[in-house]
């Protein structure tokens, strides 16, 4: 149904078009309807940071901030659902319009900034859902939090996610929320972390139960910062990278309409890079930390990119803005038949 409903909903102004799709999503779910209009997926089990995931496919942060669609997005065949990105207290996000298509190019230019309701929210909306897969909680900084007080909102943030999560995401790498990239510099990364995984083992203790920490880094690093990175992440035994974010980079969309306009760029141009960036920092951790792939993945094709560069699990974003839930049963079809065909 989606190559029928896309062309109405791109001639919506694209961030009412989000919320319009979640409406009928929503609608479909709660009739009943969705499961049988959205053809089954077929598993491929992996076990990725001690989880056990249905199959390698998931749905990137941003899509759904404040959780309010998990179990309608679950029923799309996701073998696991990341929300967010949330912040301790609520925050309205960048003035509108902040949301552009890039048609030409498949891509998307976004600078919402942190726009949710704040985690209070986000949790009462996860206890309310009937989800029970994989769920990454993806936690971020309030944007009039002081760079120096940062570490203090990811903290707040994951005291109150842990409970909820089965692996909680911390984002340094959003290019809309001022100053926030500079978490990715060692000396402000090394005690960010080392503070979070000191947190990770008081609340693992009380709870009874582990979940592990990623770091979600940006497409626009060098291969010295990356390199800078990955030790780091191997010294506070990070239990996985989701690589990458937006880029703030132009290259292959100069001169189409909304190239110009602030923010990060997602779906086909950064494609190369992400997967650049998987292929560096899969050297440099030599499978002692697993690689979750985000950016540009519009085929499946390019989920097969992601998994030969490194990756152990892929998400999705921009792709499924352009193609729909199909692109989630295409990339595990082609996947599997790689599967059958190798020694």
């Amino acid at each position: 149904m989606y190559p029928l409903l896309r062309p109405w909903l791109f001639r919506l102004e694209a961030e009412r078009a989000h919320a319009a799709t979640f409406a009928l999503l929503d609608l479909a779910q709660s009739l009943g309807i969705l499961r049988h209009v959205v053809p089954t997926v077929p598993s491929m089990p992996v076990r990725v940071m001690g989880l056990d995931f249905p199959n390698p496919i998931g749905l990137a942060a941003g899509l759904d901030k404040n959780a309010e669609h998990v179990d309608a997005l679950a029923t799309l065949g996701f073998g696991f659902i990341e929300v967010g990105t949330v912040t301790p207290r609520p925050q309205p996000g960048n003035p509108k319009p902040r949301l552009f298509r890039l048609p030409q190019a498949h891509a998307l230019i976004n600078r919402l900034g942190f726009n949710n309701l704040g985690i209070d929210r986000l949790a009462y909306n996860v206890g309310r859902a009937h989800y029970r897969g994989i769920l990454g909680i993806n936690l971020g900084k309030n944007f009039d939090t002081p760079m120096d007080k940062a570490a203090a909102d990811y903290l707040a943030g994951m005291r109150k996610a842990y409970p909820l999560a089965s692996y909680l995401t911390v984002n340094i790498s959003s290019p809309n929320t001022r100053n926030l990239r500079q978490l990715q510099d060692a000396d402000e990364l090394r005690p960010l972390l080392a503070a979070l995984k000191h947190e990770q083992q008081v609340l693992a203790e009380r709870h009874q139960r582990y979940v592990p920490l990623a770091v979600k880094i940006a497409p626009d690093l060098s291969d010295e910062q990356l390199s800078a990175i990955a030790q780091i992440l191997l010294e506070q035994n990070i239990e996985a990278v989701i690589a990458t974010n937006t880029t703030v980079s132009r290259d292959g969309v100069e001169g189409l309409p909304n190239a110009g306009e602030a923010g990060g760029l997602s779906g086909a141009p950064v494609r190369e890079r992400s997967t650049a960036i998987v292929r560096v920092l899969s050297a440099q951790l030599g499978g002692r930390i697993p690689i979750i792939a985000a950016g540009g993945i519009m085929r499946a094709q390019d989920a097969v990119e992601k998994f030969a560069a490194g990756a152990s699990l892929v998400q999705l974003y921009t792709g499924l803005i352009y193609r729909g839930p199909p692109l989630i049963r295409e990339c595990l079809h082609e996947l599997l038949d790689l599967r059958a065909v190798r020694p």
